[in-house]
């Protein structure tokens, strides 16, 4: 018997948080597929990617592979989940099934599928794979906050907040935006920073950006102490029009 003609695994970036803000093309690959794979934290954990596009999809006649990726610093233990994850996803390719990976945001700016990415480059190089770029978190706070990421000569950076007190101190003494992406954990942290550095009133923080529950925050001192959402980020514009 022949094997069946290889199908195609897209990475679909599904926007920020509202639906409308999936783009067409997101919506009709979403559609189409027989497989549809969402990230998850943990085993019991909703999929926030799939919440977003949920309406989208056919349940009765698609399915749905939800592949945990743990939030923990252990490389070596993450890479066994990433590995399990791409041969999940091979498997059902091989098949003859396309596939899609969704994710929030943007596939290609800090998004889970960068580390699958990697691992088909390296261990199944002969698979199609098409990437859908999708609105980032960082495109819709900058909205939702009223403060343009840039324009003329401005310098914008973008990072996560694993870096050192020094290293973020250069960072907000050399650019003129800067977006801390996953601030939650260190925010009192960053927030004694700016306080130090006469910032704190220009600054933002924006949670679940486009969902039900996004929260945008001009009083920075309001937050500290606080548990805060892990989809959340800080907008520092220090050139205020």
């Amino acid at each position: 018997m022949q094997n069946p003609k290889p199908g195609k695994i897209y990475a679909v970036g599904v926007g920020p948080g509202d639906p409308e803000l999936v783009t067409r093309k997101a919506e009709r690959i979403i559609r189409s597929v027989p497989v549809i794979c969402t990230p998850t934290g943990t085993v019991d954990a909703s999929s926030y990617a799939l919440s977003i596009v949920e309406e989208f999809i056919d349940r009765n006649h698609q399915e749905v592979l939800v592949q945990v990726f743990p939030m923990k610093r252990d490389q070596e233990g993450l890479d066994t989940f990433w590995e399990k994850a791409a041969a999940q996803v091979a498997e059902r390719v091989a098949a003859g099934k396309d596939v899609a990976f969704i994710t929030i945001g943007d596939p290609f700016l800090y998004s889970t599928f960068l580390y699958l990415y990697r691992i088909f480059r390296d261990r199944y190089p002969h698979l199609e794979i098409e990437v859908v770029p999708g609105i980032s978190s960082i495109n819709a706070a900058s909205i939702a906050a009223d403060l343009p990421l840039g324009m003329a000569s401005d310098r914008i950076a973008i990072l996560p907040t694993t870096y050192e007190d020094e290293e973020l101190r250069r960072t907000f003494e050399n650019f003129d935006t800067i977006v801390l992406m996953k601030v939650s954990r260190v925010f009192d942290r960053v927030y004694a920073l700016l306080q130090e550095m006469g910032l704190e009133k220009q600054a933002v923080f924006v949670r679940r950006v486009g969902s039900a529950d996004e929260e945008v925050v001009t009083e920075l001192a309001s937050l500290v102490g606080r548990k805060l959402d892990y989809l959340s980020l800080l907008i520092v514009k220090k050139n205020l029009w």
